[in-house]
């Protein structure tokens, strides 16, 4: 259930259904809160950042209160879970490759999170997203644009889909980015 500041409505998509809440995510300034539109998948562009089928915001932390969840429509997860951080230092030995080319700090802290060093898997899925950092994978021409000021969006988290169905966001098998513009705490969110 998502917490909001007193007198916060649920968003609503351009279909005119109730978003779904998918993520509270705590930021060093407040807490950002991601909702989709899943009323029919695939028929609203959650997946765009300007599109109205998804909403971000950044809240305070102080004063937030659990939000009436619309009877109507997808609105939550079919199961609640929790975030667990882990901060993840790169060595300076591993900070280039051979050709000079910096890894990405992402798949750097999902290849050390293995059961044992022998496996070549292990819990990498149990890694389902990470908090500030730089955006994975997203060419820069997609960082979203404020609507309020048309400053370029800072990267604050990426997401997974998940890996029990129980748990699982509907990304369309892609990977979920989350943006802010603090100085108007708003948010965006689109998937690559």
């Amino acid at each position: 259930m998502p917490l909001a500041p007193a007198g916060f409505a649920w968003p609503l998509c351009g279909c005119g259904g109730p978003l779904q809440f998918f993520a509270h995510l705590p930021v060093e300034d407040g807490v950002l809160s991601v909702f989709l539109c899943q009323n029919n998948p695939g028929a609203c562009a959650f997946w765009d950042a300007s599109s109205s089928a998804n909403r971000v915001y950044l809240f305070p932390r102080e004063e937030l209160r659990p939000v009436a969840v619309p009877e109507a429509g997808l609105t939550l997860l079919p199961a609640t879970s929790a975030i667990r951080t882990h901060v993840v230092t790169i060595d300076p030995e591993d900070a280039c490759d051979e050709e000079g080319i910096e890894p990405d700090a992402y798949d750097l802290a999902r290849s050390g999170w293995k059961w044992e060093p022998e496996e070549g898997f292990g819990k990498q899925r149990e890694v389902l997203g990470s908090l500030g950092g730089s955006p994975s994978y997203l060419e820069d021409d997609r960082l979203p644009v404020c609507p309020s000021c048309t400053g370029t969006m800072e990267f604050a988290a990426h997401l997974e889909e998940g890996i029990t169905r129980e748990t699982a966001m509907n990304l369309g098998g892609q990977l979920g980015y989350v943006f802010v513009c603090r100085p108007c705490r708003e948010g965006a969110f689109l998937t690559d």
